[in-house]
């Protein structure tokens, strides 16, 4: 099936799914020699420049990007340029024409129409010294049927291409563009047969005389009709403009071109179609005999907005026959009379069902329900849904539509085109009041959003919407179109110091010794509606490591408890009674301690813990009789584990980072009363720049984390929490694992595999080390991105799947090994070599795991925990803490066979000591 479509082009290679298609040869009627067309076209085309648009914002029915279109002078001494309204757009564009000649000069949007697709660009006259070029005059009246036209414009990107075609309807339905986008409507288009493609919108459709009669517009894909948009009230909007800059002296000001609405539909139905919907044969003799000579049809109404003057009122079906005592039948003139009465009553007579039904219906200001400004908030847009968007949904005008749902929306879930409803438990029927609430909260606060998609109108959606805690974008911004410039002008959208955490910020710049002040929890001011009862800490931070690569240590704003007043959801009771049972037995009557359980090591078989760790028969009582080691080891080692969600925003795509959203499963290294630990793989927490949220095995609650260490080569990460924000109840339940690095692993060794499922609960597996020494070599990618390198991992007996990590665990639940993932762009072959594919424009992203020692992750967290001296200090839960130095070799090793490493030269000597 064919599609209609606009006729702007993209930048890009890629030539839009909307194009359109101007007129093509055509039967030449009259008598018009090709002398006419040759003076006629030498004058119309140095008029006609090349329009490059770039919309900096998605907004309203447009998204942002750049596209190539066209446009002509229609005002020489005014420096007025007429094109589309989708060129134009009506949000924020950045605009340059190019006239014949090449001479490029800034043009800006003085007015769009809010329906038709017609729009007005202003340039400075002068600017352009050296060419000459005349105005096309505009001459609606010239459109007839039959008529031989040219259309000259920017065709395919071509900068001039003219096309020959005839009229061959006046009468043409409005085309329909896409569903969710801009439509024009309430008006008739022309027809013509051509062959125009992408960036032919806004050329003009000239007569011999070289007058332009229509404005091309839009095509069907599949065939060669273009559409034009008639000229009428292009002419009356045209000699407003003129008016109010002849009135303003210098410069401009923004014109006042009325224009009024009903919020109604209408489509132009022939008499027999207005008879099956009822109309009475003498109310047709009536119109027929009062219409112009060749009337086909009368008005109907199509569709009537939600809310708007003309709902309850009109019913779709309705047929209009007169509007304030006159027969009205063709849309210019009903359009007329609407620009005419704006803010005036309306009588209207309508038919329906064979019953005549006066109404009468107030004119509404068409400007008043077309958006002028809009909020910027985390990189997503949110403006008063306008009449365009409130007809296509179906939804009341007004209303808070998410044209660009940006980080933070769409982190939650709210898609494009979303309807906000309410937010922390507040209605919110106009942006106003989405501002407002967002004012009361706090960074890093989590409340519910309640929406409405226009797929799925008559349901609405509720998701856990975090505030940002991090200034990854500005703060909120309200941006206000001025139409005497053609610039959006932007101002805070709240007062300062709104949106702050709960706690005085530590400026980044402060000294050290400034910064190491522990900072006083407070409560937050998000108040019922969405509690954070942790601290809020500020953290900073850039650590350069000596002696080679080195990892980003960066911090922000650490928001405490982020779950709803801390408490499961009663969906969640059934799954935790077990553990809520197991956490009262851990606190006991006195809930106001908490354990120092902190990370332990295993020398010679002999248990060596800082801090407080349970002992295999503590856990044994607690948990009953275990019928297998397997149950014992699951059961010590799943209060150790976290569930880690990584958030990374789109402004900061750091280092070849291949998406944006991460899960993983982490373990819990040190757990005490000032700070906790968890370490995972950089599969997970890939770079600094991020949000980190963790949800633990043993607690339903989740709390945020910051990154405070990447290796650089090795594929571990770890992340730190406030375990003050989990309450005394979920700190007594969380614990440390138990770390066992030493004896290493061997071949035949048998371990348990534990890890977290999506749903929090601990699954474990057997399995035997069938390689505890395979030496990892990921291939590069074809973008620059982590890959681990310089690391040998563990391989087991049996393929738990790639999306399945956790622990290495020995029948105690001592940890020897982190099971986790790793990440590239190809797969694995038989030597282990994890190879890449180059050249392939999308290459496909490849997971898998494998086991990693526990050595390494044991000593720099030692370091963490103990200082260590010379390292670069890092504010963490209110307290400085001198970071580990990573010093590496700035080599990549790869395995060889010893027959090949003697070939390098490697001496008998050694091969004899390695063999």
């Amino acid at each position: 099936m064919a599609t209609e479509s606009v006729a702007a082009l993209p930048l890009s290679k890629a030539v839009l799914s909307m194009e359109i298609d101007p007129p093509g040869n055509g039967a030449v009627l009259g008598n018009v020699a090709p002398e006419d067309w040759r003076n006629a076209l030498n004058k119309v085309v140095p008029a006609v420049v090349v329009l490059r648009t770039t919309a900096t914002r998605a907004f309203d029915t447009e998204a942002a990007g750049a596209s190539y279109a066209t446009g002509f002078v229609v005002d020489k001494s005014r420096g007025i340029l007429l094109t589309n309204r989708h060129v134009v757009r009506p949000g924020p564009i950045v605009a340059e024409a190019m006239f014949l000649n090449r001479e490029e000069i800034p043009v800006y949007p003085v007015y769009r129409d809010p329906v038709h697709d017609f729009g007005f660009l202003q340039f400075d006259p002068g600017a352009v010294q050296f060419m000459e070029y005349e105005e096309i005059p505009l001459a609606p009246e010239a459109a007839t049927v039959g008529l031989e036209i040219r259309v000259v414009g920017n065709d395919s990107g071509e900068k001039v291409s003219i096309l020959a075609g005839t009229l061959a309807r006046l009468d043409r339905d409005a085309p329909h563009y896409k569903k969710d986008g801009y439509n024009d409507f309430n008006t008739f288009y022309m027809q013509a047969a051509s062959g125009t493609k992408g960036g032919s919108s806004g050329s003009p459709v000239i007569d011999c005389k070289g007058r332009a009669v229509a404005l091309n517009a839009g095509s069907k894909s599949a065939s060669a009709s273009a559409f034009f948009l008639p000229l009428e009230r292009v002419v009356r909007a045209l000699k407003s403009l003129q008016q109010t800059k002849d009135e303003s002296k210098v410069g401009w000001r923004p014109a006042s071109i009325p224009r009024g609405t009903l919020q109604m539909t209408y489509v132009h139905k022939g008499y027999d179609e207005t008879r099956r919907l009822g109309l009475k044969r003498d109310t047709e003799q009536t119109v027929r005999e009062a219409s112009p000579a060749g009337e086909t049809g009368m008005l109907v109404v199509d569709s009537v907005v939600p809310g708007g003057p003309a709902h309850k009122q009109l019913e779709p079906g309705d047929v209009l026959v007169r509007v304030n005592g006159e027969v009205v039948t063709q849309f210019l003139k009903l359009e007329t009379l609407l620009d005419d009465n704006v803010g005036k009553d309306f009588e209207l007579e309508v038919e329906r069902g064979g019953l005549t039904v006066n109404v009468t219906l107030k004119v509404q200001d068409l400007h008043s329900i077309t958006p002028s400004h809009f909020l910027e908030v985390s990189g997503g847009v949110l403006h008063a849904l306008s009449y365009q968007q409130a007809r296509n949904f179906r939804f009341t005008c007004g209303l808070v539509y998410v044209a660009e749902p940006g980080y933070m929306l769409s982190r939650a879930g709210v898609p494009k085109h979303a309807i906000i409803k309410k937010m922390a438990g507040e209605e919110i029927l106009k942006l106003e009041n989405f501002i407002a609430v967002y004012a009361k909260l706090a960074r890093g606060a989590r409340v519910p959003l309640e929406f409405q998609s226009y797929a799925d109108r008559h349901r609405s959606k509720s998701v856990l919407v975090t505030i940002d805690r991090h200034e990854w974008y500005a703060p909120p911004l309200i941006y206000t179109r001025n139409d005497a410039t053609g610039l959006w002008h932007s101002k805070p959208a709240i007062p300062c110091p709104s949106i702050s955490p709960a706690s005085p910020n530590i400026p980044l710049d402060a000294p050290y010794d400034e910064k190491t002040e522990t900072i006083e929890p407070t409560s937050s001011p998000v108040g019922e509606a969405g509690a954070a009862d942790g601290d809020v800490l500020r953290a900073s931070v850039a650590s350069k490591e000596s002696g080679g690569t080195s990892p980003t240590l960066q911090g922000g704003e650490v928001v405490g408890a982020v779950a709803l007043d801390g408490q499961p959801t009663e969906a969640d009771i059934g799954r935790v009674e077990p553990k809520r049972r197991r956490v009262q037995e851990l606190v006991g009557d006195d809930a106001t301690t908490i354990t120092d359980n902190a990370s332990g090591r295993v020398e010679g078989g002999t248990l060596s813990a800082r801090g407080t760790v349970e002992s295999t028969q503590t856990v044994d009582e607690r948990g009953g009789a275990h019928g297998s080691s397997a149950s014992l080891a699951e059961h010590v080692i799943e209060p150790t584990l976290v569930m880690i969600e990584v958030h990374i925003p789109p402004s900061a795509m750091l280092d070849g980072v291949h998406s944006q959203h991460f899960f993983g499963t982490g373990l819990i290294v040190h757990h005490s009363q000032d700070l906790g630990l968890v370490v995972v793989d950089k599969n997970t927490v890939a770079i600094s720049v991020s949000d980190v949220m963790l949800a633990f095995a043993a607690y339903p609650m989740e709390i945020p984390a910051e990154v405070v260490f990447l290796h650089p080569v090795h594929n571990f990460a770890i992340v730190a929490y406030d375990p003050s924000a989990l309450g005394p109840a979920g700190a007594a339940a969380v614990k440390a694992a138990v770390l066992l690095p030493e004896p290493a692993l061997r071949r035949g060794d048998s371990v348990y595999l534990v890890g977290l499922s999506r749903s929090l609960q601990a699954t474990s597996r057997k399995s035997v080390v069938t390689n505890p020494g395979a030496a990892l070599n990921v291939g590069a990618a074809d973008c620059p991105r982590y890959r681990a390198m310089n690391m040998e991992v563990i391989e087991l007996d049996t393929d738990f799947g790639h999306a399945f990590s956790g622990v290495l665990a020995d029948e105690l639940g001592r940890v020897q090994a982190l099971w986790g993932s790793f990440s590239t762009q190809w797969g694995i072959d038989e030597d282990f070599y994890i190879q890449v594919k180059y050249g392939d424009s999308s290459p496909e992203d490849h997971q898998f795991v494998r086991g990693i020692p526990v050595y390494p992750v044991s000593e720099v967290v030692e370091k963490i925990i103990n200082g260590c001296e010379g390292g670069p200090p890092l504010l963490m839960n209110g307290l400085t803490r001198s970071m580990p130095l990573i010093r590496i070799l700035e080599v990549e090793l790869y395995p060889t066979l010893l027959s090949k490493a003697r070939s390098f030269g490697l001496s008998d000597k050694w091969v004899q000591d390695m063999y």
